[in-house]
């Protein structure tokens, strides 16, 4: 198929009711990426280590006619809380880590939800955990209030980042899950340009609020949007009613689609759901995907998680799965984007906040631009061009903070996160519904987020703690990307010998090579 009917046939099935559901879905990742980084630029004025300073200091580098400051009284008496929370670095660190925390629970008890009660509850129960979330942490007076504020809008961010790729694989063309599947890691960079440029304009006094607050207005749009928003039909043809999700799935595709393809296997579940429902109340239709799992006769369609750990059958794709989440965090994304600001600080020869938001604009039109990658080369090679550019620019990104090259350090931050957007942003969160069937996507997902929550947390908490250590112990700077180099090393010798490629494969069976059992 050549590059221009390829063109056609994505705008064919491409409905623009399509388009409305992926972008009201992903408000969910979105708001991941802004509570991920929504304390890095306003770090310093939150925690008391910087007195406020005008928002006109701030717009004087874009705006030149801005020049003058508050008042120090006025800007104290805009707000009955306080100005600033007074943290150590170790108490921010936890303050930070709590947002991962969060992430864990709603990772973990997202999946069943969606499994069990459809994956449209489960994406309204998210938006209802940011707007808490938010609430607390915009009227948050202590450390503590702080870190509850943070736990629950990590609750809504670990079951977003779950729910939601399941959501899009299931609702976007097949042709194009790849690029569809891209769209989480998309927001989550459209989130983190968010917050980070306001934090830039508004990283004073008690102005750093707005930025915590803007997070209820987010959650509101999201949950009203989700009215608008259909149940799954791939879960509703696996659990409830196949004609139902035929509708829905007609009403995505656009009339004139022909959706005989995708609902062939549908078909024969709803006979077998019919003439099941007439023998017994107990519904134990055949699964979609692989047709020589032992656990065919699975209440439901769907497998918790100790069944799918349990089973030999499914521990492959768990462990695959588990291992490039978990790599996602540990070659060191998020040293640059939960700390670029108070890391690059006394490093770079232009302004820390400034260069974040630059990161934080590349990291998104790499992100957009390399979007058809995963189906154009295939996901493996994705991820391994991107765990060797991650690893690379570690390297001489340790080099050059060492040797004080600080032009090359910035160029090198740049490249860092670019190389991510290539394979390690966008193919995590496509693979677990790839590597397993409908049956176990929801346990696998849930898995893959756990272990990237904890991967997550391990780097927020201790990121700062050892950069400290290793540069008092050995002297300088940027010894601690020297450990990010070794990880993506051993990151990219996992990737090249336990996960699969996912492209172009039918089924789960192609993907591991079985053979398909017909009886």
């Amino acid at each position: 198929m050549s590059s221009s009917s390829g063109l056609r046939q994505c705008i064919r099935d491409v409905s623009p009711y399509l388009v409305l559901l992926v972008a009201i879905s992903t408000l969910g990742p979105l708001q991941f990426g802004f509570h991920l980084a929504e304390l890095n630029a306003p770090q310093d004025v939150i925690s008391c280590r910087v007195k406020q300073s005008s928002i006109s200091s701030r717009l004087s580098s874009v705006l030149s006619f801005m020049s003058s400051s508050p008042p120090e009284s006025e800007v104290a008496s805009s707000s009955a809380l306080p100005d600033c929370i007074s943290m150590d670095d170790a108490q921010f660190a936890v303050v930070s880590s709590m947002f991962t925390l969060g992430g864990l629970i709603g990772a973990l008890g997202s999946g069943p939800i969606a499994s069990a009660k459809g994956r449209l509850l489960a994406m309204r129960l998210t938006s209802l955990f940011y707007i808490i979330g938010s609430v607390i942490e915009t009227l948050g007076a202590s450390i503590s209030m702080m870190a509850v504020g943070r736990v629950f809008s990590g609750v809504g961010a670990g079951a977003a980042t779950v729910i939601v790729p399941i959501y899009i694989s299931e609702v976007a063309p097949p042709r194009e899950r790849g690029t569809f599947g891209a769209m989480t890691q998309v927001s989550i960079n459209v989130g983190i340009l968010a917050t980070q440029t306001m934090g830039y304009f508004l990283s004073y006094g008690s102005a750093w609020r707005w930025i915590l607050g803007a997070g209820i207005i987010i959650g509101a749009v999201q949950g009203f949007g989700l009215l608008l928003v259909p149940e799954s039909p791939a879960w509703l043809a696996a659990n409830k009613s196949v004609a139902q999700a035929k509708r829905i799935l007609q009403r995505i595709r656009g009339r004139r689609h022909d959706i005989g393809e995708e609902t062939a296997t549908w078909g024969d579940s709803a006979v077998a759901e019919e003439e099941e429902s007439l023998l017994s109340d107990e519904v134990t239709s055949p699964r979609r995907g692989s047709t020589n799992s032992k656990a065919d006769g699975k209440n439901n369609g769907h497998l918790g998680f100790l069944e799918v750990v349990t089973d030999p059958l499914y521990r492959p794709a768990l462990i695959a799965a588990v291992g490039v989440m978990c790599a996602q965090q540990l070659c060191g994304i998020n040293s640059i984007i939960m700390y670029s600001v108070s890391l690059l600080r006394d490093l770079l020869p232009i302004n820390s906040a400034l260069l974040t938001i630059m990161i934080s604009a590349i990291n998104l039109i790499t992100t957009v631009a390399c979007s058809p990658l995963p189906d154009k080369l295939g996901r493996k090679t994705c991820l391994l061009l991107s765990i060797f550019g991650q690893g690379a620019s570690a390297l001489a990104l340790a080099l050059s903070i060492l040797f004080e090259t600080k032009i090359l350090s910035a160029v090198t931050v740049l490249f860092f996160v670019a190389f991510f957007a290539v394979g390690l942003g966008p193919v995590p969160f496509i693979l677990a519904s790839e590597l397993v069937g409908q049956e176990a996507v929801g346990a696998t997902q849930s898995a893959c987020l756990g272990a990237n929550y904890i991967a997550t947390f391990l780097v927020a908490q201790f990121f700062p703690i050892i950069n400290v250590a290793l540069n008092e112990r050995f002297g300088g700077a940027g010894w601690v990307y020297f450990i990010f180099t070794a990880l993506a090393g051993l990151c990219g010798l996992f990737v090249f010998w336990r996960v699969p490629e996912t492209k172009g494969k039918k089924d789960i069976d192609e993907v591991w090579g079985r053979t398909r059992r017909l009886d």
